[in-house]
């Protein structure tokens, strides 16, 4: 299976870079990742226009790059348990389906990304830096492979 991450912004701490680099070893052994790192573009200005022109600059770089099944990571988007996400990527697996996380920057996705995406996701009704949220997904794709298998991890 192949999954890619789009995201937003660079890792900043060589402690997320070595988390991301772990869960990349580790997920290794069950699909194919690829991480694609976008430039995160900075407000020209304050205020939610500002943010917005942001996030439709940010929209073309991220459009580009997406490929198979598109799952947007948002606040908004539907919840699921872990086993729940287990059960969904080892069917698109089973499907041979490639999958495609999105994870916007600081100021959130332009809404014509959402509109391309097959799949609106949320991880945490709880705000986090979308630094960090890298992190979280990629042990909640280790932990769906664990879990879909039978191996023990989760707990």
């Amino acid at each position: 299976m192949k999954i890619r991450i789009v995201c937003v912004g660079k890792l900043k701490k060589t402690y997320l870079e070595a988390a991301e680099q772990d869960y990349s070893r580790l997920l290794g052994r069950y699909c194919s990742l690829e991480i694609v790192q976008l430039r995160e573009e900075a407000p020209k200005g304050t205020g939610p226009k500002a943010e917005q022109a942001a996030r439709e600059v940010e929209a073309q770089r991220i459009l580009s790059r997406l490929d198979g099944f598109v799952v947007c990571l948002d606040p908004r988007g539907q919840r699921m348990t872990s086993e729940r996400f287990a059960a969904f990527v080892d069917r698109m697996c089973a499907e041979g389906r490639s999958l495609c996380f999105v994870i916007g920057g600081s100021t959130g996705l332009a809404d014509a990304v959402r509109a391309r995406s097959d799949m609106t996701l949320s991880l945490s009704d709880m705000t986090m830096p979308h630094h960090l949220f890298r992190i979280v997904l990629l042990e909640q794709i280790y932990r769906a492979f664990k879990i879909a298998r039978g191996e023990t991890y989760h707990k």
